[in-house]
Parts: C-alpha cells; sequence; structure tokens
C-alpha cells in the first residue's frame, strides 16, 4: 500500500522545481494534493500530470506572503478532500546580493517568501489541527519546513536567504517543542538538488550538470521528495523536531548549534583573561566552522 494512501497535503511553491516534484511523489504515494504556486498556469501543469497518472491534485493560487489569502489553501484542502495532514513549506526566490550591496527591498522579499511564508499557511493548519484536538480527534498531522545548507552553515553573497533559512530551522524547532501536543509533528529538510534557483548559479549548474551514468540522476529533486513524502506518512509520527539534510542518495540530519565543552574559570573574567581562554577554545572547536561559497 502507498505510505500516504488517502492523506492530503498543501505543498506550496508547487508549480516547478523541487515543489513539483514534491507534488509527483506525494501523489504516487497516494496523497491528495493541493498544488499551490502563484503561476497557476505552471500549478495546473503540475496537476495534469498528476491527474494523468492517474492521482489526486488540484490548484490553489493563494499567497503564501498574505496571511488572508493564505487561508484559502486550507480551506480549499479541506473542501475538496475532507481533511488535511500536510503542509509542505517549500517556496522560495533568492534575491543574492554581498550585504554591503544589499537593499532592503532585497532583504524584505526574501522575509517575506521564505521566514513569513513559512509562517502563514502552517498557522491557518495548526489552528484546524488544534480544533480537531481539542474536540477529541486524533490528530496525525505534520510540518515540513524547507531550510537550507546556507541557512545552517552560511553563504557567501546570501546574507538574506542564510538568515531566512537559519530562522526557518529554528521555527522548526519552536512548533515540535509546542505543537506535539495537538498531533502535530514538525521538521525541516536542506535539500541539495537541481532546480531553477541552483542552476543559476555558474558554480552550482556546472556541479549538478546530469551525469554520464544514466542509472542514477545524483542531483534530481525527486531524490530528496523520497524522504519529505515519508516524514509526511504515518510512519513519521514519531520523528519531530529535527532538520535533516538530503543529497542524491545521501540522507543525514543536521543536529545544529553545539556547546563545546568550554572553559569555567569559576570566577568573573578580566576583559584581558579572555584572549587566551579564547585562544584554546578556538583550538579546540570541533568542526571548524564552514561557509558556504554557494548555496
Amino acid at each position: 500500500m502507498a505510505i500516504c494512501q488517502d492523506r492530503v497535503v498543501i505543498i506550496t511553491g508547487a508549480g516547478g522545481g523541487l515543489g513539483a516534484a514534491h507534488a509527483k511523489v506525494f501523489a504516487a504515494e497516494g496523497a491528495n494534493v493541493v498544488v499551490n504556486d502563484i503561476n497557476e498556469a505552471a500549478a495546473q501543469a503540475v496537476v495534469d500530470e498528476i491527474v494523468a497518472a492517474g492521482g489526486q491534485a488540484v490548484v490553489n493560487t493563494s499567497d503564501i506572503t498574505h496571511y488572508e489569502d493564505s487561508a484559502n489553501a486550507v480551506k480549499q484542502a479541506i473542501d475538496t478532500y475532507g481533511d488535511l495532514h500536510i503542509v509542505v513549506n517549500n517556496a522560495g526566490v533568492n534575491r543574492d546580493r554581498m550585504f554591503a550591496s544589499m537593499t532592503e527591498a532585497e532583504w524584505d522579499t526574501i522575509m517575506a517568501v521564505h521566514l513569513k511564508g513559512h509562517f502563514c499557511i502552517s498557522s491557518h493548519a495548526v489552528h484546524y489541527w488544534r480544533d480537531q484536538s481539542k474536540a477529541g480527534k486524533a490528530v496525525d498531522a505534520r510540518i515540513i519546513n524547507t531550510t537550507s545548507g546556507a541557512g545552517l552553515q552560511g553563504s557567501v553573497g546570501q546574507s538574506n536567504y542564510a538568515a531566512a533559512k537559519a530562522g526557518i530551522a529554528a521555527l522548526t524547532l519552536n512548533q515540535a517543542a509546542e505543537l506535539g501536543r495537538y498531533g502535530i509533528t514538525a521538521n525541516a529538510v536542506a535539500p541539495a538538488a537541481r532546480t531553477g534557483m541552483t542552476t543559476a548559479v555558474e558554480e552550482m549548474a556546472t556541479r549538478m550538470a546530469k551525469p554520464a551514468d544514466d542509472s542514477f540522476d545524483y542531483w534530481a529533486p525527486e531524490n530528496v521528495s523520497s524522504l519529505l513524502v515519508w516524514l509526511g506518512s504515518g510512519e513519521a509520527a514519531a520523528v519531530t523536531g529535527r532538520v535533516f539534510e538530503s543529497e542524491g542518495g545521501k540522507i543525514s540530519i543536521a543536529d545544529g548549534w553545539r556547546s563545546t565543552a568550554g572553559i569555567d574559570k569559576g570566577a568573573h573574567w578580566a576583559p584581558a583573561e579572555v584572549g587566551e581562554a579564547m585562544a584554546t577554545l578556538l583550538e579546540q572547536e570541533v568542526p571548524a566552522q564552514k561557509v558556504y561559497g554557494t548555496r
């Protein structure tokens, strides 16, 4: 039996790239899919492909950055399929610029689409699930967020994007801690795959060129989708508050900020004493911090 049979999922930014791949794999595993994208024609093309393959899907064009409008995605899911089980926050854009040259508009656009976009539909979904839980109904719901290696490690030329994606990782931890009581899990995935956003960067496009061995397309978005579909399934009910990384055939867990053993003087540090202690701390730090050159 398909692992998401009859579960209802909203996927944002599903008119192309990773979102489209997620939608198709969810549908192939039995889910009823609400394909959300502001590009109606692109969303319709994904729906048509899903339906042609025997799956269930509908188009939704709600603006994920607009709180009231985003409620329509949740309403449509419930009106069309009778319930909602999963929200996949995938939609994103880039406005890359070195920090010294970044404009306020470039900063605000990224925060609106990525960070606020992760809030809006999820907020309405959580209200629905919380009401169900308080009414005594068993809830088995999922929030699946999209972070990035940029948010976990930093990325030169993407201060806005990295900050938003780091915020999404932290949001996921809070959602998991607060929402478990209502039967809701929250996890995030940092994907690495061939999409319009990644191949727009020459270095990434070169890395993600189709491999000579056609038996396994390492950078195919569908490789990432398998993890998300499993996280949306009933099998993943015990998994929450995790940030996963997915690339090719590799799945790993990003375990976040870690505290080193530290140095405890047991008394007040004079400013002049900190330098020597800091040299020791940095020498003992494992692993050394890495900043991505691109995504």
